[in-house]
């Protein structure tokens, strides 16, 4: 960057007070030229001992500022030897930190010692008399031996293998390292989003356990966990990608440590074999599946055991009635929390019936408003009933700052200075002839599902599908693998129709999460060029799917939200190549409808949920219900195509159902 920068920019860093003149005139056109040539600058005509050394601490200061900025990549495309030492040197340190805490297995060694010596192969039962301890003691001393000895192996492994094939396994890890190890700076402000001073001071001084973590925290993870503690119950709207599962993990472990025998984590049922894996991976905590048919056996190993236990919003009422020997839950997690956005649902009115009992609560979704305010201030009732909310939908920094005690909202751009390009490009393509003539049918008959396939559902003769088959056939040649969304069943079974390599899915709302979680592993296990076809509804919710660096969404959807979440599931910490996002657009009809109309939900998004400086008022944050926007597209193609209102009202389709 400096080499590239010119001379002029250091007038900048002195008021515009040195003249360059002579640098330029002597070939010096760049800072780092003057970086570089401290010692003949004062030779320069028109260039005396004192402006040579103030022209060289200005390009040193642009330097300095430059470096510390810059943040750490490591190019998977380009294996220099000095990355390989940089990732080696990394897997030693996280190696050698696996020995942590081994003061008690070292006194279980020398315990064991005899008992191994006097042991050989050919010994297959042994006999204990219990004198000071029991067979269980003995049993579980063993075991926490060997689970020592296989981190030992694996650590090993990994400082003796190829430092790369390590990198990509677990990316995400390496970049946590390299954010401790002061490599990834982060920026203070963006890390403590919106709060209070008085919160943030608390926040400071309170010192998390990490003792049960099996994975470090980032400076933002780690700021996130003890504000969730310090305040008890909240919200954390991270942007999709930052680890807010993580996060929450980490006040579970914290307060396991101090004694909370039991949390609870309540989610879709998409992300339940998620969270099981999380907590197993990532902490010393037992999870306990309360979902699906071992759920009652599960359940009562999690009362008499302790520990993590996984449900889901359908199976709260069987979890109310059935877990009454739990006692006391320290931590209730509710993961995707704009689930229970409406107050009169069943399943929030049993999640909050949780929360309310719970000692710490910690609602995570990064989409606390989908489509009206009062979404955003019935989340909050929940963790903080008190708590005044008043502010309306002209007055949006009233409102941040009164929900400001129990929210908290961190942007990827803002603390995650690894993370690789997003490349987002609207693709405006004309209807063809077939395009067109199902669109005017669809219109006609008032069919707004039929209206937003219309483009993609034509076969051969369709634009959207052509250049989707496009896009796909360069990502091939690129080795990146694709990701294509939609709403609707019949458009993933045009795409994976038309497409001739290998293709995974469709991942749709009706395959089971444990089935879910196994296409997308072999879909992260498959060569560059596969892709894999998901409803949109279905991939957006709580999969990792960063194996994939190009996604592709075939029609515009009607909540921004339902985007934002899609796309964080391929551009997410770990994730290593640049993102492209290609939106199917059609140049006329629905697609430019529905695009206009949600800019006003986008508006609204931006001025009472993002993190980000804002007017004082914001006119424009209207309130968009689903119903409407359907009436209002529909009418104006209607008027717009045949020069009449009159035909049949629309009304919204069941596949909008859940939407609206």
């Amino acid at each position: 960057m400096v080499a590239n920068m010119p001379v002029e920019k250091l007038k900048a860093t002195t008021r515009q007070r040195l003249r360059i003149q002579p640098l330029t005139d002597a070939g010096l056109k760049t800072v780092m030229d003057v970086v570089e040539n401290e010692y003949m600058l004062s030779d320069l005509d028109g260039i005396g001992d004192k402006t040579a050394y103030r022209l060289w601490g200005a390009a040193q200061t642009i330097w300095n500022a430059t470096f510390e900025e810059m943040p750490v990549r490591v190019d998977v495309s380009k294996r220099t030897g000095e990355a390989g030492t940089l990732l080696r040197a990394l897997a030693a340190w996280d190696a050698t930190r696996a020995m942590r805490n081994a003061t008690a297995d070292l006194a279980r060694v020398e315990a064991l010692a005899p008992l191994s010596r006097s042991l050989d192969v050919g010994v297959e039962e042994l006999a204990v008399f219990e004198v000071a301890a029991t067979a269980e003691d003995l049993i579980a001393d063993v075991r926490k031996l060997a689970e020592r000895a296989e981190t030992l192996r694996l650590a090993s492994d990994q400082t003796g293998g190829d430092p790369w094939a390590d990198f990509l396994e677990r990316p995400a890890d390496y970049f946590t390292m390299l954010s401790e190890l002061g490599f990834l700076l982060e920026d203070q402000k963006a890390v403590e989003g919106d709060l209070p001073d008085e919160v943030i001071e608390k926040v400071r001084r309170f010192e998390l356990s990490a003792e049960l973590l099996n994975v470090s925290l980032r400076g933002y993870q780690a700021f996130g966990a003890k504000f969730a503690l310090v305040q008890r119950k909240v919200i954390i709207g991270d942007e999709m990608g930052l680890g807010k599962t993580i996060e929450a993990l980490a006040v579970i472990a914290h307060i396991s440590q101090k004694g909370a025998a039991h949390s609870l984590v309540v989610c879709p049922a998409a992300v339940v074999t998620n969270w099981v894996r999380e907590v197993q991976a990532k902490s010393s905590l037992q999870a306990h599946r309360l979902h699906g048919p071992a759920r009652e056996q599960s359940l009562k190993a999690w009362v008499r055991l302790g520990g993590v236990a996984v449900t889901t919003f359908e199976s709260l009422g069987w979890f109310h009635g059935s877990a009454t020997g739990v006692g006391e839950v320290g931590c209730v997690v509710v993961d995707e929390a704009h689930y229970i956005k409406n107050p009169d649902a069943l399943r929030s009115w049993r999640t909050s019936k949780l929360i309310d009992a719970a000692d710490y609560a910690v609602l995570l979704t990064g989409t606390p408003l989908e489509n009206r305010l009062e979404e955003f201030r019935t989340l909050v009732r929940y963790v903080r009933p008190n708590l005044v909310v008043d502010a309306h939908e002209f007055l949006p920094r009233q409102f941040r700052q009164q929900v400001a005690p129990v929210y908290l909202r961190r942007n990827q751009e803002d603390v995650l200075t690894e993370l690789p390009e997003l490349v987002e490009v609207d693709e405006w393509l004309p209807l063809s002839r077939s395009d067109e003539r199902r669109y005017r049918e669809a219109v006609g008959s008032g069919n707004f599902a039929a209206m937003r396939q219309a483009a993609m559902v034509t076969g051969q003769d369709s634009t959207k599908l052509g250049r989707l088959c496009e896009i796909v056939e360069e990502a091939e040649d690129n080795g990146r693998k694709v990701i294509v969304f939609s709403h609707f069943l019949d458009v993933l079974g045009v795409v994976r129709d038309a497409l001739p390599g290998k293709v995974f899915g469709p991942l749709t709302g009706s395959v089971p999460a444990v089935k879910r979680q196994q296409l997308v592993d072999e879909f992260s296990a498959a060569k560059g060029g596969a892709v894999l076809v998901s409803q949109i509804i279905a991939g957006g919710v709580g999969l990792n799917i960063q194996a994939a660096s190009v996604v592709i969404i075939t029609e515009p959807q009607l909540k921004p939200t339902t985007e934002w979440q899609a796309i964080a599931r391929a551009r997410r910490m770990g994730q290593l190549e640049s993102v492209q996002v290609h939106r199917l657009l059609s140049e006329v009809g629905v697609d430019k409808r529905v695009t206009e109309i949600l800019e006003r939900k986008r508006a609204l998004f931006a001025e009472f949920a993002a993190v980000s400086e804002t007017a004082d008022h914001a006119p424009e944050a209207l309130d968009v219900s689903e119903a409407e926007l359907v009436r209002e597209v529909v009418a104006a193609e209607r008027e717009r195509l045949f020069g009449s209102l009159s035909a049949r009202e629309p009304s919204p389709p069941a596949d909008e159902a859940e939407a609206i």
